[in-house]
């Protein structure tokens, strides 16, 4: 009597796996030296290593990450747990596309990205000491740099590898690379100038952030040189209803600003709306009531003039299009895990550099010129 043995999927897979000890044998050393080989480290030379890659490519081999990291002390895992209000990463396109960048480039040198949005600082600092509790990560990602900020000094008692977008960090502890904000801040200034814009409002972000205080700076720096006729600044703490609030605010005051530069593209399109609605509704009630008579749609030959700090498609689909500074998210975040990737690796980094200076896409927000 014949009898079948079933064998199951996984049962098969792991049979067939290609070991390490099949590159061995394959390229006739030991399975030490594939191991060092595969896993850079030293011991090994450089051409031996190419050829253990290379075969190991060949024969399909793939690593088993619950058993390499047993074997070593490398989870191959990046983690970032930025601090979120709830729901607030899902408008930050800047963002998604700084994730995507980071994982184009730890992805190929086998590389996950561990993401765990956090509710507070203080809460992102809690994930940071439960992942160095049970080695979850090998290296942090930090963004939004703040005042007197606890984090690299926390990652470095950890003992966990980190680089921060952005910054500088004061106490260089961290290695950082930054965009060039004050250059790109002149720029929208003299674009205004320009088009005879006096007065200016800038609805900045979070005054604990260092990147929007940095940019506050160099806006009042910029309207010192050039000798404006009145600004306001505003922290509106990304909050939709007080940059709505505050612009409706200005634009009846008795000298309202004709240009508002606004922290984020999800700032500039709400207000955009909702002046919009204002100058609709006055135009009507003016008709209405016969002060004046309707002849033609004041908007948006009245709009002042709109600059986004940030740039998605929410400014190129808004009407009018919203003039707005361009960076190149995917590639600063591409940049961020490769300076990651060499703290790794043991290189010498820099403390700072500032890279991927903005442009301004210039759109019908900013086109009509002030007399």
């Amino acid at each position: 009597m014949n009898s079948t043995r079933e064998t199951s999927p996984q049962a098969a897979s792991d049979a067939s796996r290609v070991s390490l000890k099949d590159i061995a044998n394959e390229l006739g050393i030991s399975q030490t030296a594939v191991s060092f080989a595969i896993n850079d480290r030293p011991g090994v030379s450089a051409e031996t290593k190419k050829r253990v890659k290379e075969a190991a490519a060949r024969l399909g081999w793939q690593p088993v990450y619950a058993a390499q990291a047993l074997g070593s002390s490398r989870t191959m895992t990046v983690g970032f747990a930025p601090a979120r209000s709830d729901g607030g990463l899902k408008d930050e396109t800047f963002m998604l596309h700084f994730m995507a960048g980071l994982h184009a480039s730890l992805s190929p040198k086998g590389y996950g990205l561990l993401y765990r949005p956090s509710g507070s600082l203080r809460e992102e600092c809690d994930v940071y000491r439960n992942w160095a509790a049970r080695k979850r990560v090998d290296g942090i990602i930090l963004v939004d740099l703040r005042d007197d900020d606890p984090r690299p000094k926390l990652l470095r008692e950890l003992g966990i590898r980190a680089v921060l977008a952005g910054g500088p960090d004061p106490a260089d502890i961290v290695p950082s690379l930054s965009i060039d904000d004050s250059r790109t801040m002149g720029t929208i200034l003299d674009h205004l100038a320009e088009q005879g814009h006096r007065r200016v409002a800038y609805l900045s972000g979070d005054h604990a952030l260092d990147y929007s205080r940095s940019r506050e700076q160099a806006f009042r720096e910029f309207a010192r040189k050039g000798g404006l006729e009145a600004i306001d600044v505003t922290y509106t703490n990304f909050s939709v209803d007080v940059a709505v609030e505050r612009t409706l605010e200005l634009l009846q005051s008795s000298q309202p600003p004709t240009a508002f530069i606004y922290e984020s593209e999800i700032l500039a399109a709400a207000s955009l709306h909702a002046v919009t609605e204002w100058y609709v509704l006055d135009n009507y009630e003016r008709t209405v009531q016969g002060v004046g008579e309707l002849t033609g749609p004041r908007y948006p030959f009245n709009l002042p003039a709109i600059v986004s700090f940030e740039d998605s498609f929410i400014c190129e689909t808004s009407y009018p299009p919203i003039t707005a500074v361009h960076r190149d998210a995917g590639e600063y975040g591409s940049q961020i895990a490769k300076l990651l990737l060499k703290v790794f690796a043991g290189d010498k980094v820099f403390g700072n550099r500032r890279i991927l200076t903005p442009t301004l896409i210039v759109r019908d927000s900013t086109a009509r010129t002030v007399n």
